[in-house]
């Protein structure tokens, strides 16, 4: 058995989570290795949906272009009841979020993560297994089964599990995974179809029985390409697992995901578009095809010590308003960060602890919602459109009950420590002839950024020089062991669109005008006010730039950041 150096971070599983606990690892300086026992990638559009929130942290990344450019618009829903148009639901969101709704195959998101990471210097190490795992106090010896076939023993600060629905990383742990599988069995298609309906609409068609009861579905959604769609849709009697398998109980255990064996052909996607299609259509040029099974489960912690599960290793569920992959590459920035910061010596340990406090109630949630749909229904939930659309987008994610989120300041509906901090348009320099988003200012910085907001640039001054001489814990600039200024905090100042004609290219921090108001319209400052924002892009904290010190060291009190 060969033996290798003690690294940073090993990642197992390099699917669209771990792939993107890489980039966020790499990109702030972390050592990492991913691997994979998979050869290559999976040729299957499994995820497809990329949600808004998604598309902010990868702009914060610098790949959204990319996605943007190899992705479609996804513009909304058209159900249909027993060949009747029952609903058409738009996916609105409002004006001053960037970004809308987008498809992609799960297969071309990956291979856009995968050369975003190799560009900062690590590739997938394919072919290569995690066999099992012990930890001690100061990191984990991991056993791998290499692509040569040999063993490999591997000295690591921390593990990540990326490895999906039937971890070896959970298991290790011995965490538990309660829940439950749905009975049904359904089967997905990649394909064409050459029908007349508006491109970027997904199309949910059921069959209602006389009772209510759906009994046949069929649920569409596009994909990149002319007529392209991922199909869904019960399996028929002839490819069902109980055909073979009638043995009672035998839906207890039943497994999660895409199964092999079992392969549906173009005639059985063919037979039920003709049953349940609300438009006559030929489908053609089938990509692949699967049967898959959905269970809904969750671990009871998403930690153990230097050990982490995130993503499908964590959470399972219904693949309903398309939570899943997006929910797990949010679980994997949540953690990148704080473990670079903990790497690095910025913060303590016990900063660790708080990602399972943030993540795992954002994982039950996920799981109670979609389940809930699976079963009634989108179009059953009771909360009004726009609140739905935002949550489906999961720009309602935050973490204000969480152990890092510092106490409310200013009005209530405005944005507080813990809740993402909006975008906004309008942002304007005295040499740049077009106005800019605040994600074009965060874009590529990869600490905390603080966001001091004044109409009086000597506020802005003030609370800029405050913040260039102070740690987070707020000790002495002279100490002589630790970061200083609170390590990686970048600072820039917002100058109000009512303020004097002051040049913000004069002020010590780089500086923007709020020319448009936006910028005062989402934030609501009351006042000369700061804003510090996460590397996930939460807020991290808000308060009165009067009481910068005091607020900054509190925030480096919840990182636990060493004196």
């Amino acid at each position: 058995m060969s033996h290798t150096r003690s690294i940073d971070v090993l990642i197992a599983g390099a699917g669209p989570v771990g792939l993107s606990a890489a980039a966020e690892l790499r990109r702030q300086g972390v050592r990492c290795r991913l691997i994979d026992r998979l050869p290559a990638r999976l040729p299957y559009a499994k995820a497809v949906g990329i949600q808004t929130r998604t598309l902010e942290i990868w702009d914060r990344m610098g790949l959204v272009r990319a996605v943007l450019e190899a992705a479609v618009p996804m513009h909304g829903q058209l159900i249909y009841v027993n060949g009747r148009e029952q609903a058409r639901i738009e996916l609105a969101l409002p004006p001053e979020v960037p970004y809308g709704f987008a498809a992609l195959p799960q297969y071309e998101t990956e291979r856009l993560l995968e050369e975003y990471v190799r560009g900062l210097g690590t590739a997938i190490e394919r072919s290569t297994e995690l066999l099992s795992f012990t930890q001690d106090a100061g990191g984990v010896t991991a056993r791998l089964m290499t692509a040569s076939g040999g063993a490999e023993e591997v000295r690591t600060r921390y593990l990540i599990g990326c490895d999906g629905a039937h971890s070896t990383v959970r298991k290790g742990l011995g965490l538990g995974f309660e829940g439950g599988a749905f009975a049904e069995e359904y089967m997905l298609a990649d394909v064409e179809a050459d029908w007349d309906l508006p491109p970027g609409y997904g199309v949910r068609s059921l069959h209602h029985t006389d009772d209510g009861a759906t009994d046949d579905l069929l649920v569409c959604i596009p994909l990149p390409g002319a007529g392209r769609y991922r199909m869904s849709m019960l399996v028929p009697p002839e490819l069902s697992a109980q055909a073979t398998d009638p043995a009672p109980g035998r839906t207890a255990g039943v497994a999660h995901g895409l199964e092999g064996g079992r392969v549906p052909e173009l005639s059985h996607v063919q037979a039920v578009v003709d049953r349940l299609a609300p438009r006559p259509a030929t489908l053609s040029t089938m990509r692949w095809s699967s049967v898959f099974r959905i269970s809904h489960r969750i671990v009871d912690r998403y930690a153990d010590g230097r050990v982490f599960v995130a993503g499908d290793a964590a959470h399972i569920h219904p693949p309903t308003g398309a939570q899943g992959m997006n929910t797990g590459i949010q679980d994997a920035c949540n953690l990148a960060w704080k473990l670079a910061l903990v790497i690095s010596g910025e913060a303590g340990p016990a900063l660790l602890t708080s990602y399972d406090a943030e993540r795992r109630p954002v994982g039950e949630e996920v799981v109670g919602r979609t389940v809930r749909h699976a079963t009634r229904g989108i179009e059953a939930d009771p909360d009004d459109p726009k609140t739905i659309m935002l949550r489906e987008a999961q720009l309602l994610v935050g973490y204000r009950d969480g152990p890092l989120a510092d106490s409310p300041y200013g009005p209530t509906n405005a944005p507080q420590p813990g809740d993402r901090a909006p975008d906004c348009a309008g942002l304007t320099t005295p040499i740049a002839t077009y106005p800019l988003r605040l994600l074009d200012i965060l874009r590529d910085r990869t600490g905390h950024v603080l966001v001091l907001y004044a109409a009086e640039a000597a506020d802005l001054a003030e609370a800029a020089d405050a913040a260039g001489v102070l740690r987070m814990t707020g000790s002495s600039p002279d100490t002589p062991d630790g970061p200083d200024a609170g390590a990686g905090l970048q600072t820039i100042a917002v100058l109000a669109r009512e303020a004097a004609p002051t040049d913000p290219g004069a002020l010590a921090v780089p500086g923007y005008r709020d020319t448009a108001g936006e910028f005062a319209r989402l934030y609501r400052p009351e006042g000369p006010t700061g804003f510090l924002v996460r590397p996930d892009g939460h807020l991290g904290a808000r308060f009165a730039l009067a009481d910068a010190k005091a607020a900054l060291s509190s925030y480096g009190a919840a990182l636990s950041v060493p004196a």
